[in-house]
């Protein structure tokens, strides 16, 4: 099937009490791997694409490789812009083919937030695509974002459901207390701040900075009310490991087949896992 807008599955997601995941294109085989897995679980799945890993793949081939796995793999996927930082560039991706985008526009003040991303949103929908916006700051490092633990922020949950109201974007990133990257610690959740704004909003949660979270915390927050869980690091973590288990056995080897395909099926079974815990397998 084509690439759909995220909308395609946030009403059964928020009415069935499930989470569908973001998980990060980075290169054909992390496509192949969530594809694959996504398929095999009969989950919707989103692919999110940061602006530093658009720029590594080239915009082009980013859009092809979504459409070929969409086409192929006999379940929903979205194309995702994740923290897109503009307009223009949220344009660009919409005009290329995204089926969904994201403007983060948490590092402006509250009025000015929901002024541009009440733009994005006019724009977007025009066209069928789905929006993400987000409030407060969520810290830790991921390609071009990088915000120490000092300057993070959680959400205020009346300014969450204000700006809600007054953007209407489809699915609502807010700061609770995850980061970016893997922890050094235990996160300390805010589930208090995703039961508030949940209840008063339509839309989907979105739970930012989900690699290593522990099980329960996420079974927890996806009962609050939490419909996108985003992960990448921990798929980074599996498929290096695997290539590097691989070349510490054998030095010599030059063939990249050799180490790209055991990383793709370290990525993949990284999918499944999450997927089955996030509840959103069997839904297709």
């Amino acid at each position: 099937m084509p690439l759909v807008p995220m909308t395609a599955f946030a009403e059964d997601a928020k009415k069935h009490k499930y989470a569908v995941g973001q998980f990060n294109l980075n290169n054909l085989e992390f496509t192949q791997a969530i594809t694959e897995a996504a398929a095999e679980e009969k989950s919707p799945v989103i692919f999110g694409v940061s602006e530093g890993a658009m720029r590594y793949m080239g915009l082009e081939y980013t859009v092809a490789m979504a459409k070929a796995a969409a086409e192929t793999s006999g379940v929903p996927i979205a194309l995702h812009l994740d923290h897109g930082s503009s307009f223009e560039v949220v344009m660009k991706c919409i005009r290329a083919g995204f089926s969904s985008v994201m403007f983060d526009g948490s590092h402006y003040p509250l009025e000015e937030n929901i002024r541009l991303t009440k733009q994005v949103v006019e724009a977007a929908h025009a066209v069928g695509v789905s929006v993400e916006g987000e409030l407060g700051t969520i810290g830790g490092v991921e390609d071009d974002l990088s915000v120490d633990e000092k300057d993070a922020a959680l959400a205020n949950p009346a300014d969450a459901i204000r700006f809600w109201e007054e953007t209407k974007v489809d699915y609502m990133a807010i700061a609770v207390g995850t980061a970016h990257g893997m922890y050094k610690g235990e996160p300390k959740i805010s589930f208090e701040i995703i039961d508030e704004v949940a209840r008063n909003i339509a839309a989907p949660i979105v739970l930012h900075g989900g690699s290593g979270v522990p099980d329960e915390a996420i079974k927890k927050s996806i009962q609050f009310g939490v419909g996108k869980i985003n992960v990448n690091t921990e798929n980074q973590v599996a498929c290096t490991a695997k290539i590097r288990e691989i070349l510490a056995a054998k030095p010599n080897e030059i063939d990249p087949r050799k180490y790209l395909g055991p990383a793709r099926e370290a990525i993949k079974e990284v999918v499944k896992g999450k997927i089955r815990l996030f509840g959103s397998n069997n839904r297709i």
